[in-house]
């Protein structure tokens, strides 16, 4: 990962906003650099991964207009190519390419772009600041207005805590010009139904989810696997390991006494020949990282905080014992192929109605999870699930074929692999287990034990009236929303609400967002 910050205009203080900055140096540790527009602040920390020379540093210049990105810009060399007559390229920086594509296609570079990235451009011509995100918002970048009016943005809303009032994020799919911001591709939305027959449908999902994983193995630095011993992050190492000339390097982490999927890591592991790591974790290790991690995402989250213990712990686990700077995951597939309680969905409308509200809601949930457990130990996230080809795709398929008609959750993506022997069959129909759960059932009992003892029944109800913006209903939800205002206050608007699954459908009406309360769940713990 890299950090990026801008000031769109004066700042009577610019020491300020280089402080400020100073809060997301883990992100980029390998070099910093702030530079003055002549009407801005911009400001860049680096974390080498592609080009890895100085000549990658940013902020990058061209004629006077300036780039800082924080991104993956997939298929980069194509570009270059393109533009070889025309630009000097002093670097192997794929994002070195966004600035001559900025000047040759204006705004309509971002739909062009097979890319994670959220960044910030001056043009020097016009005087104006673009900023961007990419369509899922796997990349973070957070607004908001300073005191004297200028607008700023950065990677992480740390950075802005005591610069704005109100901190916002910025919506994925979505250009910011001339203060407006401009939806340039939404992948949540479908245009027309894919009517393919299944047999087609898993074929294109087979093929376009190896290609996205492909893809995301291209680096100078050294990557990296995490492996929950669950369908997706199982099929994203497979995957992996069959592209790769030597074996990938695997981690997994799991509670002392009770770790669903410890068992389940290992034998894919040994089954795909990864070199295999075991991290484990103690009810000591879990309430002492708590605060951490809550002050690192920015968010009050049950299910957020929950699942980001284990994803923290072991990423802190992978930069202190290894070299390996970029991790491969498994979030997106859940959104995309359904969850445990959307076995409960009504109709197939009510599926791709519910599918479309949680990939747009991602960049607030799973993303932002797998981004700050992962930049905040100096790694770089990357999704194959998110491959915007396989999104905009899976989207599509009818519904009907996605609802769980099946007896198996995830089917299409099941059936999509069944004949590669890319993992033990055991594996790959295995029914899924939450992944706050899958760390150890006891990690969620013993946070819920400890936030039952922080509060009274009484202090519940009292405190609680506090917050009218998704106001805390469970002891543990109040102790995540206290600890994020220590960090954030104020900012509660920084995340949409609670994520449950749907109250409106029959048999979700549930008071916890973990998958083990629904009557479904069945075999997932096991």
């Amino acid at each position: 990962m890299c950090s990026i910050i801008t000031c769109c205009g004066p700042w009577e203080r610019p020491g300020e906003v280089e402080r400020h900055f100073e809060r997301s140096l883990s992100r980029g540790p390998d070099d910093t650099r702030f530079i003055d527009t002549g009407s801005g602040l911009m400001g860049f920390h680096r974390l080498a991964i592609m080009g890895l020379s100085p000549e990658g540093m940013q902020p990058f210049e061209l004629g006077g207009s300036y780039l800082v990105c924080n991104g993956e810009i997939y298929g980069f060399e194509k570009f270059k190519q393109e533009l070889e007559g025309k630009y000097t390229f002093k670097s192997g920086s794929d994002c070195e390419v966004l600035l001559p594509l900025y000047r040759e296609y204006g705004t309509d570079m971002f739909r062009l772009l097979d890319a994670e990235f959220a960044c910030v451009i001056y043009d020097g011509s016009t005087g104006e600041y673009i900023a961007a995100r990419d369509p899922i918002g796997i990349r973070p970048l957070y607004y908001g207005i300073g005191d004297g009016g200028a607008i700023l943005f950065a990677s992480e809303p740390k950075d802005l805590v005591g610069l704005c009032r109100e901190i916002r994020p910025f919506p994925p799919g979505h250009y910011y010009k001339n203060g407006e911001f401009v939806c340039y591709r939404d992948v949540s939305a479908v245009t027309q139904i894919c009517h393919d027959p299944i047999d087609i449908v898993c074929e294109n999902i087979h093929d376009k989810l190896i290609a996205g994983v492909r893809k995301r193995l291209v680096s100078d630095a050294k990557v990296g696997f995490l492996l929950s011993g669950g369908l997706d992050s199982s099929l994203v190492c497979a995957i992996a390991q069959r592209y790769s000339d030597t074996p990938i390097k695997t981690f997994a982490i799991g509670m002392s006494g009770d770790a669903i999927d410890l068992k389940y890591a290992r034998q894919a592991a040994d089954y795909i020949g990864s070199v295999h790591t075991e991290v484990i974790i103690t009810k000591e290790d879990v309430l002492d990282a708590l605060e951490t991690v809550i002050a690192i995402l920015g968010t009050f989250d049950i299910t957020t905080v929950r699942a980001s213990v284990g994803m923290f712990l072991v990423c802190k686990y992978i930069h202190e014992h290894t070299d390996i700077r970029v991790l491969l995951t498994g979030e997106i597939s859940d959104e995309l192929f359904g969850y445990k309680y959307t076995d409960f969905a009504p109709s197939a409308k009510a599926f791709q109605e519910e599918s479309e509200k949680r990939v747009r809601e991602l960049h607030m949930y799973d993303v932002l999870r797998a981004d700050r457990c992962i930049s905040v130990n100096s790694l770089e996230a990357r999704v194959p699930f998110g491959d915007l080809d396989f999104v905009e795709y899976v989207m599509s398929v009818d519904p009907e074929l996605k609802l769980n008609r099946y007896n198996k959750g995830k089917y299409l993506l099941r059936k999509a692999f069944a004949e590669d022997d890319l993992l033990p069959q055991e594996i790959l129909w295995r029914e899924k287990a939450a992944f706050s759960d899958a760390v150890g059932h006891s990690m969620v009992d013993y946070l819920k034990e400890y936030a039952e003892s922080k509060y009274t029944k009484d202090e519940l109800e009292s405190k609680s009236q506090a917050y009218a913006h998704a106001r805390p209903f469970t002891k543990e939800s109040l102790l995540y929303r206290e600890l994020f205002e220590k960090y954030y206050p104020g900012q509660g608007q920084l995340i949409g609400g609670f994520w449950m699954p749907n109250p409106d459908w029959e048999g979700c009406r549930v008071d916890d967002p973990s998958a083990r309360v629904l009557s479904n769940y069945g075999a997932s713990g096991e």
